[in-house]
């Protein structure tokens, strides 16, 4: 009998850590599916080093979404180093503008993040091919 409430607990256990492993594995997804993302980074193509960036955020319409609050997360598309971050600033309605760092050479991905002056969450992935070495 002890053997059996044993094993219970364990497949309990098992149970758990699974749910909680899997939970993190699944891409970012947008809660505002209508919003039109652009991004542009300069220079084109981009070098190691600071680049500038600019976000242009439109509803569903057209019309630019005003007062978000945009941050971005730069990674390189292989395991092992560090993100890069930047906040960016709004200049005119739907227009935000910063820097992010480039640290190395390759291939790389930007995650957006914005939450809308309404509430809503828009995340998106732009890759960013081909940043060259100085």
């Amino acid at each position: 009998m002890r053997c059996v409430s044993h094993l219970a607990t364990c497949v309990s256990w098992l149970i758990v850590c699974a749910a909680v492993a899997t939970a993190g594995c699944s891409p970012p997804t947008s809660t505002a599916p209508g919003v039109q993302v652009d991004l542009t980074v300069a220079p084109s193509p981009p070098v190691v080093g600071d680049a500038d960036v600019t976000l242009t955020l439109k509803d569903a319409n057209g019309s630019p979404l005003a007062d978000a609050v945009v941050s971005l997360e730069g990674n390189m598309n292989h395991a092992g180093m560090k993100p890069s971050f930047a906040e960016l600033h709004e200049g005119e309605p739907g227009r935000y503008a910063g820097k992010l760092e480039f640290t190395m050479g390759g291939d790389w991905f930007i995650l957006v993040t914005a939450k809308t002056s309404d509430g809503q969450i828009v995340e998106r992935k732009i890759d960013v091919p081909g940043v060259q070495a100085e």
